[in-house]
C-alpha cells in the first residue's frame, strides 16, 4: 500500500478537471446561445462565420441603397402621374380651342389654363428628392454587393428626363393656341409628342422599378439563406446541450465523490501501523 502517490486521487482529480472544464463550456453556450464557447473549439467555423456575418451586414445596407432607389423612383412616378393628368387637360383644352364656334376671348381662357399647366409641367422637372434631381440626364446606381473576385455588382436605373416633354409643350405653347382654330389643331401635334415622351419615360421607370423590386426580393432571399448557414455554425441546439449540461453535472458530482474516497484510502494504512 502506498502514501507518498495517490495514484487513484491524481487521476480523479485530472478526470474531475476536465469534466469541470467541459461542465462550464456547456454553461457558457447555454447562457450565450453560442455553441462556439471559445475559438479553440472550432476556429474555422469562426472564421467562416465571421465572413458570413461581414456578408450579411453588406446584404442589409444593400437592401437599404435599393429601397431608397425605389423610393426616388416612386416619387418620380408619382410626379409623371401628376404630368400625365395635366397633358391629358392640355389635350382637352387644345381640342376645345379647335372650335370654330369658339371666340378669340374663349380661346384666350384656354390658353391661360394651357399656360398654366405648363409652367405646373416645367416646375415638376425641378423636383428633388434629398436634394438629389428627380429628373435629369443622370444615371442613379445601386450597389448590390461582391462577386467571387470582390469585384462590386450594381444595378444602374435608366435615367428619367422631363426635358424633352418641357421642349414640346414649349412649342406647343408658340403655335398660338388663343389665335386661331388651325392655331389650336397644330398645338395638338406637340401635345401628342409630349405625350409620346412621357409614356417613354413612364415605361422605363417602370422597368427600374421592376428590377429593383425584384434585387430587394433576391438579397433578403440571399440574407435568409445566409443567416440559416452561420445559425447552423454557432448557434447552440439548446436541447441538446441541456442533455449534456446534465450529464456534465453528474460527472462533476461522481467525480468529486470518486475523488474523496480517493483521498481516504490512504488513510488505511494507518491500520496496519496502529
Amino acid at each position: 500500500m502506498i502514501i507518498n502517490t495517490n495514484i487513484g486521487s491524481a487521476t480523479a482529480a485530472r478526470i474531475l478537471g476536465n469534466n469541470t472544464s467541459e461542465l462550464q463550456k456547456s454553461l457558457k453556450r447555454l447562457s450565450t446561445g453560442s455553441k462556439i464557447a471559445s475559438i479553440s473549439d472550432d476556429s474555422a467555423g469562426v472564421a467562416v462565420a465571421g465572413k458570413m456575418s461581414a456578408e450579411i451586414k453588406r446584404i442589409e445596407a444593400s437592401r437599404g441603397n435599393v429601397a431608397n432607389l425605389i423610393s426616388f423612383s416612386q416619387t418620380q412616378a408619382g410626379y409623371l402621374d401628376q404630368i400625365s393628368d395635366a397633358l391629358n387637360r392640355m389635350s382637352e383644352l387644345a381640342m376645345l380651342a379647335t372650335d370654330a364656334t369658339k371666340t378669340t376671348s374663349d380661346r384666350t381662357a384656354y390658353s391661360d389654363e394651357f399656360t398654366a399647366l405648363k409652367n405646373f409641367i416645367n416646375d415638376i422637372g425641378g423636383k428633388t428628392f434629398n436634394t438629389e434631381s428627380l429628373f435629369s440626364s443622370t444615371q442613379h446606381k445601386a450597389y448590390l454587393g461582391l462577386d467571387s473576385s470582390g469585384s462590386a455588382i450594381s444595378f444602374t436605373a435608366a435615367a428619367i428626363d422631363t426635358d424633352g416633354i418641357d421642349t414640346d409643350l414649349g412649342q406647343a405653347l408658340a403655335e398660338g393656341l388663343a389665335t386661331t382654330a388651325a392655331s389650336a389643331a397644330a398645338t395638338l401635334t406637340h401635345i401628342q409628342d409630349a405625350v409620346g415622351l412621357l409614356a417613354t419615360e413612364r415605361s422605363q421607370l417602370g422597368a427600374n422599378l421592376s428590377r429593383l423590386e425584384q434585387e430587394s426580393r433576391a438579397l433578403s432571399t440571399l440574407k435568409d439563406n445566409l443567416s440559416q448557414a452561420r445559425s447552423r455554425i454557432i448557434d447552440v441546439d439548446v436541447a441538446e446541450e441541456s442533455a449534456n449540461f446534465a450529464k456534465q453535472q453528474i460527472l462533476v458530482q461522481s467525480g468529486t465523490a470518486m475523488l474523496a474516497q480517493a483521498n481516504i484510502i490512504p488513510q488505511s494504512a494507518l491500520r496496519l501501523i496502529s
